[in-house]
């Protein structure tokens, strides 16, 4: 993806949230990241996706919807309830990272 400054910081963020809340390596949260948003253009920052905060996002990337929903940062909520989303394959052209 073609980015600007601000916009790959925001990706990165997203990612960063991965691996700081779910604890997946960097590598897996950055494939995450590329296969989510592959082939898509974004304006430069703050691009209109940016009305969702990166954290939001990397639960959307993470997670399946449940019931049309996501979970949130509230800390009363159960993830364990959530279905993770299979990681991309290691061969996948979306893992830009060594493991």
């Amino acid at each position: 993806m073609a980015l600007d400054e601000g916009m790959l910081a925001y990706f990165r963020e997203m990612a960063d949230e991965m691996v700081t809340r779910f604890g997946i390596p960097r590598a897996d949260s950055v494939a995450r990241v590329n296969r989510a948003y592959a082939g898509q253009e974004f304006g430069p920052y703050p691009d209109l996706m940016c009305h969702e905060l990166p954290e939001y996002r990397a639960y959307g990337i993470y997670f399946k919807p449940n019931a049309g929903r996501l979970p949130d940062d509230d800390p009363d909520t159960h993830l364990s309830a959530w279905e993770v989303r299979p990681a991309p394959p290691a061969a996948s052209p979306a893992g830009t990272l060594e493991a």
